[in-house]
């Protein structure tokens, strides 16, 4: 079976970038919410509020990418899905949490969404029609992202995120 890790940590680092420490961003806090904790920042998407204890401004490359595949990659079963449905996984995990980009998929293949891949949902997803779920998938975190409190900074360029993994998607089925 092909590893699609490596490419796929490429595009998604491709929307991260580097080290910011934006105030009003709640990730960038270790307490998940702006004024509450230390600010450490963000670093190739990885953020103070999930890892409160890392040294986010030196944080490399590689350990980034260690990162991703030990805690995104390996834990939301994305080796286990279709190249297109399991980099939209792993950048929805990404940008908004495993479970909540879980149940997104879930959703999108009519199990119940409880945030676990566990045998039904992954019966339930070969079961499913690639294309469908991503646009599904999709569809909701769309929804879902509209609703959060700092839509107005950050809204334009979730929308830009989900439209290049659309793309992607087009050239992953």
């Amino acid at each position: 079976m092909t590893d699609h890790f490596p490419k796929f940590i490429d595009r998604l680092l491709s929307h991260e970038g580097g080290f910011t420490d934006d105030r009003r961003d709640p990730g960038n806090w270790t307490g998940g919410k702006v004024g509450v904790g230390q600010l450490k920042g963000t670093k190739f998407g990885i953020a103070a509020n999930t890892y409160p204890t890392l040294d986010i401004k030196h944080l490399t490359r590689s350990q980034a990418i260690a990162i991703y595949r030990r805690d995104f990659w390996d834990r939301a079963r994305c080796e286990k899905l279709h190249p297109a449905v399991a980099f939209q996984l792993l950048d929805g995990a990404v940008n908004s949490g495993i479970a909540q980009a879980t149940r997104w998929l879930q959703r999108a293949v009519g199990v119940a969404d409880d945030g676990m891949i566990g045998p039904i949902t992954l019966a339930a997803i070969r079961a499913t029609d690639h294309n469908d779920m991503v646009l599904l998938f999709n569809a909701d975190r769309m929804d879902f992202m509209t609703r959060l409190k700092n839509w107005a900074v950050h809204g334009a360029g979730w929308m830009r995120r989900i439209a290049s993994n659309l793309r992607y998607a087009a050239t992953d089925n």
